[in-house]
């Protein structure tokens, strides 16, 4: 691996620190203030620039994120607020955006997208004919089981930091989803790798919906910076694009009053059927790269939510579309995982220097 101009493995890192924290690694910690206060965090540092947070108390999403010294997971007004503040119902549907910040946050596991009142006579309780869900789910207010996280030497060249944990989203007369989520990065490394299964737990066929809502803030979003897509066809806007008429590529500096706008589109995938938007930054001479596979995500989502003091665009892969849950089941595109049955979905957030 190369550290610091010069290429090192386990032996000559051993020669230099007798702890391997002074090259990079994980250290777990435990926010203490705030609306933060008591929420389990991994601070992932790889010694090549990047460091980022992993919440274990907010299913594992992650929080702060940074290259080089400047952020690129968004940082909003509600701060990292612990899940025990959380209220599903508040807002009419709508209390994730009083806890809606960081790189990642998961949707799902049953729904995604705004909120719908939905049949639920799989689960065959005569109280409770309905499912009433609000925005993007109820995952990411959800702690994680921590099961092991650390330093792993793959021979003497390669040392990866991970984390791993379990994610349990249940209900009596309801569902039972497990998400076992693993997040990784190379030590020298400047990306982070993110492996999701999801398993019906349970007894009865379940809904399954997910969504990750990747957001990108300032510095690496500032104006001149370049939203790029793949060879794409846009499926669906939202109204606010034509009432504002602002580019989806060239980003603007923060505006006042300005309205989300809201994009579907078809991007085209490479041979491995691997997708790769990303954003560009030319005057710090940075990039962020998603990549992941459109066989598990085949709906794609471009966030724009440029207002002054919430600046923000976003990367949205999605399993279902932009009309959301209650058009899936009309058109039978909705998801239903029957007893132990699983999805796996592996995605890569990268981050580096532009080339040139």
């Amino acid at each position: 691996m190369k550290l610091h101009g010069r290429e090192h493995d386990r032996n000559s890192l051993a020669r230099l620190a007798g702890d391997l924290s002074a090259a990079g690694g994980v250290r777990s910690v435990v926010l203490d203030d705030g609306t933060e206060r008591g929420i389990r965090t991994l601070e992932f540092r790889t010694g090549a620039g990047l460091g980022f947070d992993v919440m274990v108390d907010r299913a594992m999403d992650i929080g702060g994120a940074e290259f080089e010294g400047r952020g690129f997971g968004w940082r909003s007004a509600t701060g990292f607020r612990h899940p025990g503040l959380h209220e599903y119902r508040d807002d009419d549907g709508l209390s994730m955006m009083r806890s809606f910040s960081g790189l990642l946050l998961t949707a799902g596991l049953d729904h995604t997208l705004f909120g719908a009142e939905v049949d639920a006579s799989q689960y065959r309780y005569p109280p409770r004919r309905t499912v009433s869900n609000g925005l993007h789910g109820r995952v990411a207010n959800l702690p994680a089981r921590l099961t092991g996280y650390g330093e792993r030497w793959l021979g003497d060249g390669r040392c990866v930091l991970w984390a791993e944990g379990e994610v349990r989203q249940a209900a009596i007369f309801g569902e039972h989803l497990r998400l076992t989520r693993r997040i990784e990065a190379d030590l020298g490394g400047t990306e982070i790798r993110l492996t999701d299964r999801v398993r019906n737990a349970g007894f009865d066929p379940t809904p399954h919906m997910y969504l990750y809502h990747i957001n990108i803030g300032w510095p690496f979003l500032d104006e001149g910076a370049r939203y790029e897509l793949p060879a794409h066809r846009t499926v669906w806007r939202s109204d606010s694009v034509e009432e504002q008429g602002v580019s989806n590529t060239e980003m603007p500096g923060p505006l006042g009053g300005f309205v989300e706008q809201v994009y579907e589109h078809e991007l085209e995938a490479d041979a491995e059927g691997l997708v790769r938007p990303r954003l560009v930054n030319d005057r710090l001479g940075v990039y962020f790269e998603l990549e992941y596979d459109q066989a598990q995500f085949p709906a794609f989502f471009q966030w724009m939510h440029l207002r002054e003091g919430a600046y923000a665009v976003g990367f949205e892969p999605s399993t279902h579309h932009v009309a959301g849950e209650t058009a899936a089941r009309e058109d039978g595109s909705m998801t239903f995982l029957q007893p132990g049955e699983e999805r796996l979905y592996t995605t890569i957030f990268r981050v580096g220097r532009i080339e040139g």
